[in-house]
């Protein structure tokens, strides 16, 4: 069939050809809505902003409205590479694995501007009442869903922000910027300090941190779902040039090493890493590194990096159910076999290596990063270190003080690493363990 002389549909009953033409197109909101979102966003004093994957294209306007309104600007985990994590009024991601800041910024503010997110989860949006709001999203089925806004705007973000922007105000006082921008460098010390804490063996959040110095400008990185959500979430520095992604809305596992590979289709010249829990792996991580280990001639670029945090755990689902359920770990269905993954790399022709203690963890990331081809980097670290909220509410911690009455066969180091974790938070300087 392939090789037949191809000749085009004629002009039959039912027989369309298709259309050749790709004329761009822009939707935007009404010049009234407009000016009435300008009204809202000039009157606030307490500005945050909430971008998601929408804002993708638009990521210099939403700089120039941020800077002009004196915003934070938190991201949902799908926008977390649509601004820079070095810029000092970026809190972060928000949300269950989100940082401090952002919490902070969303219970503070008095005015909110959402960019390109459909964030479900309203707990962590500012309480209703308290602050006004403006959405701007290119999807009329999504706006007003998360929030009660006053003002969305139907359009593209970027040529939205481009009408909105001349509207906008500038001259605020700066005591707002100045309270989100202590609060993130506040976040960025206490964020250093858990990853420098001791683990047995090895303290998961520091693998994700020794990484984030080593990413190269234009890496595209990815995660699964799982407590390495956590880690990407809040570890990771996006820069300029950088792309991630996970599956941010429907955490679904099993998804950060087929994301990696197709990222590595998609951008063959430049590298790619995967951050991948031992559960994930186990369920179609490693199948994948076979397709890897197939097409691996096709990329310019040979670095194609999977980094498995081998815990022996489904740790995510571990955590959930002592802080939400009050429920002790149940290692019949929780406790995973411990498999050698980069030994199972090494039987394909990849590069494997083992990281068995912190003070190799560098090296490793070093040596994965270096390889020729795919390279599967493997971790062992500790299931007792918690993916603490950012926001740890009473009934949380009432929840997992029960676990740990209930006999969690983990209680002892759980109980440590928690309170280890947690009081990084209320250390006034940058003192480690």
């Amino acid at each position: 069939m392939q090789e037949l002389d191809y000749s085009p549909p004629t002009h039959e009953f039912k027989m369309v050809p298709s259309s050749l033409d790709r004329s761009s197109w822009t939707a935007v909101p009404s010049d009234d809505s407009v000016r009435r979102a300008a009204e809202i966003l000039n009157s606030g004093d307490k500005v945050a902003l909430l971008v998601g994957q929408g804002a993708a294209g638009a990521r210099a306007e939403v700089e120039r409205i941020a800077e002009l309104l004196g915003a934070g600007v938190a991201k949902a985990l799908l926008g977390k590479d649509v601004l820079s994590d070095e810029l000092p009024y970026v809190t972060g991601s928000i949300g269950l694995l989100g940082t401090r800041p952002s919490y902070e910024l969303m219970r503070d503010c008095d005015t909110l501007l959402t960019i390109g997110s459909s964030f479900p989860y309203s707990q962590f949006l500012p309480e209703f009442g308290k602050a006004r709001g403006v959405q701007i999203d290119i999807d009329p089925h999504m706006v007003g869903m998360r929030y009660p806004y006053e003002v969305n705007l139907v359009g593209d973000a970027k040529a939205t922000l481009e009408r909105l922007i001349p509207l906008i105000e500038g001259g605020r006082g700066r005591e707002w910027y100045d309270t989100v921008c202590a609060n993130v460098t506040r976040w960025r010390d206490v964020m250093e300090r858990r990853a420098g804490l001791d683990a047995d063996p090895i303290n998961p959040e520091y693998v994700a941190r020794a990484l984030d110095s080593l990413l190269p400008d234009n890496a595209i990185v990815t995660s699964d779902s799982g407590s390495t959500a956590n880690w990407y979430a809040r570890h990771l520095t996006m820069k300029p040039g950088m792309r991630g992604s996970l599956s941010g809305t429907l955490a679904t596992m099993g998804c950060g090493v087929p994301y990696v590979i197709g990222a590595k289709f998609a951008h063959p010249n430049r590298p790619a890493i995967a951050l991948v829990g031992d559960g994930a792996m186990q369920m179609n991580g490693m199948a994948e590194l076979i397709t890897a280990a197939k097409y691996r001639h096709l990329w310019d670029d040979p670095r194609l990096v999977i980094a498995v945090w081998n815990n022996h755990d489904l740790n995510q689902v571990t955590w959930e159910m002592r802080a939400m359920e009050g429920a002790p770990s149940f290692l019949p269905s929780q406790e995973l076999p411990d498999v050698q993954y980069a030994a199972f790399a090494r039987s394909l022709g990849l590069t494997g290596i083992r990281v068995e203690k912190p003070e190799d963890v560098e090296a490793g990331w070093r040596a994965a990063l270096e390889a020729d081809g795919p390279a599967v980097v493997e971790f062992l670290t500790d299931p007792a270190v918690p993916p603490i909220p950012p926001h740890a509410t009473w009934d949380q911690m009432e929840a997992t003080a029960a676990s740990v009455l209930k006999g969690d066969a983990d209680r002892g180091s759980m109980v440590k690493q928690g309170f280890k974790a947690k009081v990084q938070e209320f250390l006034p300087g940058r003192e480690r363990k």
